[in-house]
């Protein structure tokens, strides 16, 4: 019973989780490309769906980290992973090691 109950507040939390990012990433910012007139370069900018001084804007944080943090998690997620297999690699090379130098000394005796 316990795994359900785990399960269903890992489910929700992940809902949530991708509902507040799309919300951010997808609704926070109109699609459509505008000219901006003010740039040397004449760079397209995005128009948001709501105006900036509106206060759902209080409610994310600035669109920059729309990308930081995904990539900060992804990172730290491939140095876990990484540190885990290389952990289970030397433990896995002492055994090894240990098991060869026991068979050579068992040899040694007969």
């Amino acid at each position: 019973m316990l795994d359900k109950l785990v399960g269903m507040a890992m489910l929700i939390v992940a809902t949530t989780v991708f509902l507040y990012y799309t919300t951010w990433t997808l609704l926070m910012v109109r699609r459509k490309l505008q000219s901006d007139p003010s740039m040397w370069y004449g760079a397209k900018t995005l128009q948001p769906f709501v105006d900036a001084g509106h206060p759902l804007h209080d409610f994310f944080p600035p669109r920059v980290w729309a990308i930081r943090l995904p990539v900060i998690i992804i990172l730290l997620g491939c140095a876990v992973v990484g540190s885990f297999l290389g952990m289970v690699m030397i433990r896995s090379n002492r055994k090894k090691a240990a098991k060869a130098k026991a068979t050579a000394a068992g040899k040694k005796k007969a």
